[in-house]
C-alpha cells in the first residue's frame, strides 16, 4: 500500500505541532493540515496569553530539544499557595502551600508566554524535513479505506496515510466525520484572561483563590508581571468584558488583593466559555484524538495543555514503539494501547477539576468551613502536601519515556 506520508496531523495548534515534532524524531514523516493561515500562527508581540508547563511537560520539551528555545523566557512557579477568598477581604488564613523546595526535581513547572511558545514550535517545523505543513487549508472529508486514511482538502487535495490523528480542538471536526460523540456539560462559567503589570515582584509564587462565583488564579511571568485566570458566572462575566479598561480593573481590584501594590493592564483580554468534554473514544480504526479534541477540562488546575502533552507523549510512545515490532500504526489493537494507557488519568483529571469547582464555587458558610479546615490539614501534614505537588508537577502514576526528560 502507497501512502503520501505516514501520518497526518489536522490541526496546527500547540498540540498538534508539538506532536508532528514528537512523531518526526522517531522517524515518522509527517503532514500537518492547519485550518488557519501561517501568519495567524506566527509570531506576535506581548498579548498575555501564557501556559502554566508542569516539570514533567518541560522534561519531554527537553527530550524534544525544544527547551533550550524556551528557557531564558519562562518563568519558574517556585511556589504556589492556595486558599479562600471573597472580593475586598483578600485571602483566607487558611493556605495551603506547596514550596518548591520540597521536590528533588526542582520547580513544579514554568509559565511560558505563547507568544515565546507557538513562533519556537513552528520554527522548529520548518527546519524539520520529515514535516509537510499546509496552512491555510480546511478538511472537507475522511475515509478509512483498508490499510490507508485519506483525507480531501478544500482545495482538491486528497493526502493517504496510515494514520490521521485528531488536534482541531473543541468541537473537532475530525472527530464529528468519524462518528466519535463527546460527553460533557456547560459550568455556566466564563474564564477571563488578562496579564497584568505590578509595582512589587511576585518571586515566582503562585495564587489560587477560590471565590464564590469561580476561582481567580495569579500565575507569575518574568519581570513584575503575571498572568491571570478569571473564572465568573456566565452573565457577570458579560457585564465586566464590556467594560472599558479602567472599569475592568475596578472589578478586580477587591478579588485580587494589594499584595502585588498596584495592578495595570499589560495586554489584551480575552474570554471563553468553561465547559467539561470528553470524548467517548480516543481512537477509531485508523484515527487517534489528542488534547483538546478528546478532552476540555475546566481551567482551575491549569492543565489543559499538560493533559494535551500527556497524549502527545503516550501517543507517540505507542507508535513508535509498534513501529519498531512491525505493526501497522493504524490498526485499532494498536491505538487502544494509547486510549487504554491515557483513559484513566482523563477520567481522574475530570472528576477531580469537576469535584473542586463544584465544591469551591459557592459561598455556602459550611462548605467554606469545612474548605478553610481542609485546607489547614493538608497543609500540616507533609507527606500529603508533596504527593500534590507531585500530581501537579506530573511527577506521578505510570508516565512516558518523554515526560521522563528520556527521548525515544
Amino acid at each position: 500500500m502507497t501512502h503520501d506520508t505516514d501520518i497526518v496531523i489536522v490541526g496546527g495548534g500547540l498540540n498538534g505541532a508539538t506532536l508532528a515534532l514528537a512523531l518526526a524524531s522517531v522517524g515518522f514523516t509527517i503532514t500537518l493540515v492547519d485550518a488557519k493561515p501561517r501568519d495567524v500562527r506566527g509570531a506576535q508581540g506581548f498579548d498575555g496569553r501564557s501556559y502554566a508547563m508542569a516539570h514533567s511537560s518541560c522534561a519531554m520539551m527537553a527530550a524534544l530539544g525544544l527547551w533550550a528555545g524556551l528557557a531564558e523566557t519562562a518563568q519558574p512557579i517556585l511556589d504556589i499557595k492556595v486558599s479562600d477568598g471573597r472580593a475586598g477581604e483578600g485571602a483566607s488564613p487558611f493556605v495551603l502551600e506547596f514550596d518548591h523546595a520540597e521536590l528533588e526535581e526542582g520547580p513544579m513547572g514554568h509559565m511560558v508566554e505563547d507568544r515565546h511558545l507557538r513562533p519556537h514550535l513552528l520554527a522548529q517545523m520548518d527546519k524539520t524535513p520529515a514535516i509537510t505543513q499546509m496552512s491555510g487549508r480546511s478538511v472537507l472529508a475522511q475515509s478509512i479505506e483498508g490499510q490507508s486514511a485519506h483525507v480531501t482538502l478544500d482545495d482538491g487535495t486528497v493526502i493517504a496515510a496510515q494514520l490521521l490523528i485528531g488536534c482541531d480542538g473543541l468541537g473537532s471536526g475530525t472527530a464529528k466525520r468519524a462518528g466519535i460523540r463527546h460527553t460533557g456539560w456547560d459550568y455556566g462559567q466564563t474564564g477571563m484572561v488578562a496579564a497584568i503589570a505590578h509595582e512589587k515582584p511576585h518571586n515566582g509564587i503562585a495564587h489560587q483563590l477560590f471565590m464564590p462565583e469561580g476561582p481567580l488564579a495569579i500565575l507569575p511571568l518574568v519581570g513584575n508581571r503575571c498572568s491571570i485566570v478569571w473564572t465568573e458566572r456566565t452573565g457577570n462575566a458579560a457585564r465586566i468584558n464590556a467594560l472599558s479598561d479602567a472599569e475592568y480593573l475596578d472589578i478586580l481590584r477587591p478579588r485580587f488583593g494589594d499584595f502585588l501594590g498596584d495592578i495595570a493592564l499589560a495586554g489584551a483580554r480575552y474570554s471563553y466559555p468553561l465547559s467539561l468534554s470528553l470524548a467517548n473514544s480516543m481512537v477509531a480504526p485508523r484515527l487517534a484524538l489528542c488534547g483538546d479534541a478528546a478532552h476540555r477540562l475546566h481551567p482551575i488546575a491549569g492543565q489543559g495543555l499538560n493533559a494535551g502533552l500527556k497524549d502527545i507523549a503516550t501517543l507517540a510512545q505507542v507508535l513508535a514503539e509498534a513501529r519498531r515490532r512491525g505493526e501497522d500504526i493504524g490498526r485499532l489493537d494498536v491505538l487502544e494501547r494509547y486510549a487504554q494507557w491515557r483513559r484513566f488519568d482523563v477520567a481522574t483529571l475530570a472528576l477531580a477539576t469537576d469535584t473542586f469547582n463544584r465544591l469551591f464555587s459557592n459561598d455556602n458558610p459550611l462548605l467554606r468551613l469545612a474548605r478553610d479546615v481542609g485546607l489547614g490539614v493538608v497543609n500540616a501534614m507533609p507527606g500529603l502536601r508533596r504527593g500534590f505537588m507531585r500530581e501537579a508537577a506530573g511527577l506521578n502514576g505510570d508516565r512516558p519515556e518523554l515526560l521522563q526528560g528520556r527521548a525515544l
